[in-house]
């Protein structure tokens, strides 16, 4: 497998805190990781680094031998990486067909042509369609993305994500705020649309237990913004220190 996002050493400071205290993670092509840890753990700081929203205080990241530092999120999408969030922003006036063709815009490098209708650029268009279809939101694409219910945000945003044309996505908690019996949809969907689409990696930040021990091949510990564990599901399970540390109690 080769070798998609490597970060070495990575400490990120704010003042006196600390949040990422030298944090190495490898990620290679064909991999499911996620990570979890307690609040605090820095998780989301990390996400952050890595998809160029917080530059670390020293350490290094490389996206397929690029040094992706200072490369900014324009230009890590370009490279092949993305990333969703977890509190869901869409734009309040778009619709989710417009959204979406946000991403694909700044995909085809097409400035700001995303504002004209859809119909008057087929490329995009047609793209737009097919991210739709994938994450099943086609029937509506012409609605506005504010009037969606909360789990079809998180698809749209997703989607976003994806219409980037990544190799690798980072989503930071996909499943938050959606109820349970939505999680699983919404991750079976995720999954699905990977393959379809070609995304090579996924690396997810996620609290729900179920999700992460149901999807991951490999599962990152965090603990104060340190590496507690880097294994397999199996290897977490086993792990009775990192369990009480991480999770408090055994998991099921």
């Amino acid at each position: 497998m080769s070798i998609l996002l490597d970060a070495r050493d990575v400490t990120k400071r704010y003042g006196l805190l600390t949040a990422l205290d030298g944090v190495s993670l490898r990620v290679s092509d064909g991999e499911f990781v996620s990570i979890i840890g307690p609040n605090g753990a820095g998780k989301t700081t990390l996400i952050n680094v890595l998809s160029g929203l917080a530059p670390p205080t020293s350490g290094r990241v490389s996206f397929r031998g690029h040094d992706i530092v200072a490369a900014g999120p324009v230009a890590l999408g370009r490279l092949g990486l993305a990333r969703s969030f977890q509190l869901v922003n869409v734009f309040p006036a778009l619709t989710v067909g417009e959204t979406i063709a946000v991403a694909v815009t700044a995909r085809l490098r097409r400035g700001r042509r995303f504002w004209s209708p859809l119909s008057g650029d087929r490329a995009i268009a047609r793209i737009v369609d097919d991210v739709a279809g994938v994450f099943g939101l086609a029937d509506r694409l012409t609605r506005p993305a504010r009037t969606l219910p909360q789990g079809d945000k998180k698809l749209l945003d997703v989607a976003s994500a994806f219409a980037l044309g990544p190799e690798l996505i980072l989503l930071d908690e996909p499943t938050s705020g959606v109820s349970t019996a939505d999680k699983h949809a919404i991750m079976e969907v995720l999954v699905d649309a990977a393959q379809r689409l070609g995304i090579k990696a996924i690396v997810q930040v996620e609290h729900d237990m179920d999700i992460v021990f149901g999807y991951s091949q490999r599962i990152v510990a965090l603990h104060q913004g340190r590496v507690l564990a880097d294994t397999t599901p199996a290897g977490i399970r086993a792990d009775a220190a990192v369990v009480a540390t991480v999770l408090g109690k055994p998991v099921a």
